[in-house]
């Protein structure tokens, strides 16, 4: 059964110029939680649907949205940890793995210790065969593109609610895909850790 997010907002007192101006790469994050309003927000960013056609915030090559979100909550209020999927078409979570495994992902991420110490660590994973069955091997080039489109999305919204986010792209496939126990055909490509300044 999968778990409702809170509706996201979609509009704010903070400009988008203001964002941009204000995007930094941040890995230090207090213990602060973050609330499920955020991680709401946050994931609407990433991939939330924009209007009844299906669209998305991110814009994807034909609208084949090869692209999966994963989230690995470990401080998030009135949350249990765990790995949660997010289906965008019902803007909800659905748990695929109990317990906090940050401490876990981080030795996947080459050491990378923000990823354990954020809240939150979001996961951008593709399925290739979704845009490169239409597009051949330019549909690698695509995905790629529509995955820094969404990260960068992430990263503006991290700046609206007051949030650190980094991206990270160094860390063994492999390991994450274990940790994660992602399905043979999905391959990661974003670890994004957000967490309280």
């Amino acid at each position: 059964m999968g778990i409702d997010l809170p509706e996201p907002v979609y509009d704010s007192d903070i400009s988008l110029e203001e964002t941009l101006v204000n995007r930094r790469s941040v890995r230090e994050y207090s213990n602060q939680p973050v609330t499920l309003a955020e991680v709401s927000q946050l994931l609407w960013a990433a991939q939330g649907v924009t209007d009844q056609s299906g669209s998305r915030t991110a814009p994807s090559a034909g609208a084949l949205y090869p692209l999966e979100v994963y989230i690995v909550m470990g401080n998030v209020q009135d949350m249990a940890a765990g790995v949660y999927w997010y289906d965008p078409a019902l803007h909800q979570l659905s748990k695929t793995i109990d317990g906090d495994v940050r401490s876990i992902l981080v030795d996947a991420a080459l050491g990378q210790t923000c990823v354990d110490e954020a809240a939150i660590d979001l996961v951008f994973t593709a399925i290739y065969q979704r845009t490169t069955g239409t597009y051949g091997d330019r549909g690698v080039r695509y995905i790629h593109m529509e995955a820094g489109h969404a990260a960068q999305n992430v990263c503006l919204q991290a700046v609206a609610l007051d949030l650190g986010a980094v991206v990270i792209g160094a860390f063994y496939e492999d390991e994450v895909s274990e940790v994660l126990n992602l399905p043979s055909e999905e391959h990661p490509l974003y670890i994004i850790p957000v967490g309280r300044k």
